[in-house]
């Protein structure tokens, strides 16, 4: 009895005769010693219907945890959303296209769309653009910090801060350049009290002096010879971000900052699929947590792929939604303990559930590419059996995946060429007893398994194995 290592800890190489290891919609967990296997394969949450704002996607969102409500803007339109997707108009934008940057002071919402800035007092109710003369023109991001707000500007290394409590009001004198480096700003983050000015070079750490005539201070030391690859790729992860960063010797790379030093996330072969892409500078990214899993998803819309990376684990699997190779989900935010995403093509948003088995109905593709098997000396292989261990009775009560099916398929070849689906039962519901087993595979000298499942089932993946003895 052999067993056939199922999640090992990489991707596909740039060659499969190094590995054609894959992972689709499923996300690893590690178990204790002694349990059947190391590594189990779970499949990542489903989504349900949140809200729908009509037929062009949503441009950014935000939650106002005070209020339990939520803040959208779908075209020129600023709607606030409460947890039973019930929305109310609060303001209209000068532009109806491209992401907005917002965040908030507990009573006023800040808007930039890379044109205007607005402001949102949900105490009173008004809505209003920014039309202090001393506002620049062109504000692409926005944070929060120190009472004060805190906002770039296009192919500007200058950002400013508004006055104290007021988004309103702006002073011609309260800005500041980054130091380090004359590259342009693409984005300022708030994280763990300070001001990061992520340049297309460099990377800057700002923190709060208390001075009067302008309040924050470059911390001497801690700039970085790495830039932001993309605006939007930005996203809060665990206790600190992440976001897809480059440096001077031009590859891009995803990192997450580790103190004030990004520490890289990506695998090498991520990094030879990612560069291999047309352009990276549109990639948008989103997290949230599964089961005490820190996921952060990256999305590359011209090149049509999307990456979930498992801080857990450190191990990256690809998101495709059905009938595309990209996942829906563009952006997130959070509203009442879960996590809502927009979809990329339409204005309709989601909760990510993790009881969900479809997304909003449909079918979700599940695919495992195991470690490639040989006998050492590259001689042939008995696989007169393969017998996968996983969650068997597990259909449904009726309709699709009341007989779920599970898929194997063979490539005798390290992973360039796959034989015909074979499907078998993984179980009717109660069926705990149901072997998921494919018998006379042939003696190949290569054995790559491919498992796949489409039903709306749970996906549970321990291990599978060559001529169980039992």
């Amino acid at each position: 009895m052999a067993q056939i290592p199922l999640f090992g800890l990489g991707l596909s190489s740039r060659s499969p005769f190094v590995t054609a290891k894959r992972l689709v919609n499923i996300y690893v967990e590690k178990r204790p010693e002694g349990e059947k296997s190391v590594l189990v394969g779970h499949g990542t949450p489903g989504s349900t219907l949140f809200v729908d704002f009509g037929d062009t996607p949503a441009r950014g969102g935000l939650e106002l945890p005070a209020g339990n409500v939520a803040y959208v803007v779908h075209r020129g339109t600023l709607w606030e959303v409460n947890d039973a997707g019930v929305k109310t108009n609060r303001g209209t934008l000068n532009t109806t296209s491209g992401r907005v940057s917002m965040d908030h002071n507990g009573v006023q919402v800040m808007i930039v769309d890379g044109t205007n800035g607005y402001i949102y007092n949900t105490s009173t109710l008004v809505f209003a653009q920014i039309t202090d003369p001393d506002f620049p023109a062109n504000p692409v991001t926005v944070g929060y910090l120190s009472r004060r707000f805190i906002v770039s500007f296009l192919n500007s290394s200058r950002f400013y801060v508004s006055d104290i409590d007021n988004g309103l009001a702006w002073d011609a004198l309260m800005f500041a350049n980054a130091e380090s480096n004359p590259d342009p700003i693409i984005a300022v983050w708030p994280s763990n009290g300070q001001a990061i000015l992520l340049g297309t070079q460099t990377t800057e750490f700002w923190g709060n002096s208390g001075a009067l005539d302008f309040p924050f201070v470059a911390l001497q030391g801690t700039a970085t010879e790495w830039g932001l690859a993309a605006t939007w790729s930005i996203a809060k992860y665990d206790n600190t971000f992440a976001c897809l960063m480059k440096n001077r010797m031009g590859q891009v790379m995803v990192a997450k900052m580790n103190g004030y030093l990004p520490e890289k996330i990506s695998s090498p072969d991520l990094d030879a699929i990612i560069n291999k892409y047309a352009t990276t500078a549109d990639a948008s990214a989103y997290s949230y947590m599964e089961g005490g899993h820190p996921m952060y998803v990256i999305n590359f819309p011209s090149a049509g792929a999307t990456w979930l990376y498992d801080g857990s684990t450190s191990v990256w699997s690809a998101l495709k939604s059905f009938g595309i190779d990209r996942h829906r989900a563009e952006f997130s935010f959070n509203l009442i303990g879960n996590t809502v995403v927009a979809d990329y093509a339409s204005g309709r948003l989601y909760r990510i559930d993790s009881d969900a088995l479809t997304d909003n109905g449909e079918s979700i593709e599940r695919e495992i590419i195991g470690e490639t098997i040989t006998d050492g000396e590259q001689g042939f292989i008995d696989a007169a059996c393969l017998r996968l261990d996983m969650e068997t009775g597990i259909g449904t009560t009726s309709g699709q995946g009341s007989n779920p099916q599970v898929a194997l398929s063979i490539s005798r070849d390290n992973g360039k060429t796959w034989g015909p689906d074979m499907w078998k039962t993984a179980g009717a519901i109660g069926d705990y007893r149901t072997r998921v087993e494919w018998r006379r595979l042939g003696s190949p000298r290569y054995l790559t398994a491919k498992i796949r499942i489409t039903d709306p089932v749970r996906a549970v993946f321990v291990n599978a194995c060559l001529n169980p003895e039992t």
